[in-house]
């Protein structure tokens, strides 16, 4: 049956898997951390407190939208930060997706509030709303996605809002490491605040 492993570039250097810094997630024990980053949340140290989460948040702006400075692989069995240094920038190889065969058809990825998979009520993915979705992906499977990238905005599993991850060349027939580039920008003036945890989705089928 097909695999497929989620690794994430952790150097500066724009290269593919093989050649570029790239970490396998664990999947059960990992997660991203999206954060303006400081002194104390910042590549190589102890992963963060919540309270050290909280004084490194990005700062919203009541005129203007914010885009989120930096993203970081929490990785536990190390006990620390490895930050995703090309992401949201114009950069190809920054997450992947190794599947180790074919599948039935296109992989996708999407964002979901839970792990049921049946809701995305949460205000960064738009409050219900997908096309407010704060995230934004690009599929970068095939070349750069540009200087000036928007992304699709993710939530659910509307075609509008999730990423064809073989760029819409439909079901992978061999093993093939797929790409994509994430970015998050808050909105002007957002109506609350509050701690989110997206969970973030790679869905395919095999025969």
């Amino acid at each position: 049956m097909t695999t497929c492993l989620i690794k994430v570039n952790t150097g500066t250097v724009d290269s593919p898997v093989g050649v570029g810094e790239f970490v396998e997630m664990d999947l059960v024990n990992d997660s991203l951390i999206f954060s303006k980053g400081s002194a104390i949340v910042a590549d190589g140290l102890a992963i963060p407190s919540e309270a050290q989460l909280n004084s490194a948040a990005s700062v919203v702006s009541e005129t203007l939208e914010v885009p989120v400075a930096k993203c970081f692989l929490s990785d536990n069995s190390a006990g620390i930060l490895k930050e995703i240094h090309n992401f949201n920038l114009n950069k190809r190889y920054v997450f992947a997706f190794d599947f180790d065969g074919a599948t039935a058809n296109e992989p996708t990825l999407e964002l979901w509030d839970d792990t049921d998979l049946d809701s995305y009520a949460l205000k960064s993915l738009g409050d219900g709303t997908p096309n407010d979705s704060w995230f934004k992906g690009v599929v970068t499977t095939d070349g750069l996605p540009g200087e000036d990238w928007e992304g699709t905005p993710l939530a659910g599993s509307g075609s509008s809002n999730v990423l064809n991850l073989n760029n819409n060349n439909g079901a992978l027939t061999e093993a093939k490491v797929l790409y994509a580039n994430l970015q998050i920008i808050i909105p002007a003036n957002p109506s609350r605040s509050a701690k989110e945890l997206p969970v973030f989705v790679v869905k395919y089928f095999v025969s």
